[in-house]
């Protein structure tokens, strides 16, 4: 099942380049790797296709210089599990196949990651956020290559027991909630909406590029930037100090670089807080808050 990205979630048209880039995504089953400076956007993108989809919970994955393919995968905690059968009435390892003890279950310590639950069974495909990609180790994004190809992935600690045990209940990524994994395998039924974000801080190898579908973010104008803050916030239409500050916003973003989305949602939250009723020098906090960013100072 296929579905497309329309009008923005404000009623506002999206960009046609943008819209045509993600159907082009979800139809190709490829990664959209989205580029741009610092605070344009570019990770409210995926919240807002989520919600315009309506394909639930968007799944982030923070990237850091630490960043493995296995953590983003799924994680196993084998010490807490020989803690815990040391310490119940049993005594000893526990056995791959052992189901009696609930507390010493191997399910109860694997969890998977928000790759790792982007990849599970679901009738409508997830929404996945890898946030600041070029944050990365020099080999994770030959190592995505093969999970991306295959939309699939083999837990080996389950694997190895699937012939005493072949179905095994795990945490996934989504709070509250397991999955079952059939024979160490996870394999996909709708491959995930992959958005990959990236401040232009290095390159990627051509591997990678050719695997992915390029999206670059520019300024964003008001219309977009009532979308991103309508994607993290809801609609805020009803709201008169919403419009206005999106609107200085707007108009301080195209006069100078070096502001950032997330301070006008900084903004926002400070006027929603009663900032404004409680008789703060209002302008002065906001010339605090839309810092520049590049280093330049305000004179």
């Amino acid at each position: 099942m296929r579905r497309r990205l329309g009008a923005s979630p404000v009623g506002t048209p999206a960009d046609a380049a943008e819209t045509d880039l993600v159907n082009a995504a979800l139809i190709l089953r490829r990664p959209l790797l989205v580029t741009g400076r610092p605070g344009t956007g570019k990770s409210a993108l995926a919240y807002r296709i989520s919600r315009e989809l309506r394909l639930g919970r968007v799944l982030r994955w923070p990237v850091t210089s630490k960043t493995t393919l296995k953590s983003a995968l799924y994680r196993y905690d084998a010490v807490s599990r020989i803690h815990a059968a040391a310490t119940s009435d049993g005594f000893g390892v526990p056995g791959e196949g052992d189901t009696a003890d609930p507390t010493t279950d191997i399910g109860s310590f694997l969890a998977l990651g928000p790759l790792g639950t982007a990849l599970l069974p679901y009738r409508l495909p997830r929404v996945l956020l890898v946030d600041e990609f070029d944050k990365s180790d020099m080999d994770l994004p030959n190592d995505l290559l093969d999970v991306f190809e295959a939309g699939e992935f083999t837990v080996p600690e389950l694997a190895r027991m699937r012939s005493r045990r072949p179905v095994v209940e795990v945490q996934s990524d989504d709070p509250g909630r397991t999955a079952l994994i059939r024979d160490g395998r996870v394999r996909c039924r709708e491959f995930p909406l992959v958005v990959i974000t990236s401040n232009g801080e290095r390159e990627f190898p051509p591997a990678f590029l050719r695997r992915c579908l390029h999206l670059h973010v520019e300024e964003p104008r008001l219309d977009r930037l009532a979308g991103i803050v309508a994607a993290h916030l809801g609609p805020q239409d009803a709201d008169p100090r919403v419009a206005e500050l999106v609107r200085l916003f707007a108009e301080r973003s195209a006069q100078e670089s070096g502001l950032a989305t997330d301070q006008l949602l900084n903004s926002i939250w400070l006027a929603a807080s009663g900032a404004y009723s409680r008789g703060a020098d209002w302008e002065a906090l906001l010339r605090a808050v839309w810092h520049r960013l590049d280093g330049v100072t305000e004179t």
